[in-house]
């Protein structure tokens, strides 16, 4: 008995770990697209990221749907909408601390919307950070953005139902 313990708690630390080694963060929510999308929109902002672009990567891509014929949109998601963030006190610190840190600034959160479901995907900072000098402002933005989502997906936790057909 105590050794499967130990086979779980193991098998628990390497799931953490592989987990937090992603080097994209994703983050499921039911709900539906418009709704999730603003109030994401509204907490990064609240998080002091501002949307300074956001693109409607769905709408793009259906422009191609007869020239790709079935090669188009071959997952079947129904919307993948982009917003490119900055957080300007942020970028600021980058370009003081490790000027060559500012190829992540700005960010993209990107989300993709399928059968009531909301995937936020946002790619880790700290994966590239190495050893910048900017390492712990990279940490923290990438920790400020992941709240940010994870705030808006635990509100739909203390609400849910089941996902809309």
């Amino acid at each position: 008995m105590r050794r499967i313990g130990v086979v779980l708690i193991g098998l628990l630390f390497h799931a953490q770990h592989a987990a937090a080694s992603d080097p994209i963060y994703r983050r499921e929510i039911r709900g539906d697209f418009e709704t999730v999308y603003q109030e994401i929109y509204r907490s990064l902002e609240e998080a002091r990221f501002f949307v300074i672009f956001e693109a409607d990567i769905g709408r793009n891509l259906a422009k191609n749907a007869e020239r790709w014929g079935e090669d188009y949109n071959r997952n079947g998601f129904e919307g993948v909408r982009s917003m490119v963030i900055c957080g300007p006190w942020y970028a600021n610190q980058l370009l003081n601390l490790d000027p060559r840190m500012m190829a992540v600034c700005p960010m993209n959160v990107t989300l993709l919307y399928k059968s009531g479901v909301v995937t936020a995907l946002f790619e880790r900072l700290t994966a590239v950070a190495g050893d910048s000098p900017a390492a712990g402002v990279l940490w923290e933005i990438e920790n400020t953005i992941v709240g940010a989502i994870e705030d808006v997906a635990d509100s739909h936790e203390a609400g849910a139902g089941p996902a809309p057909d």
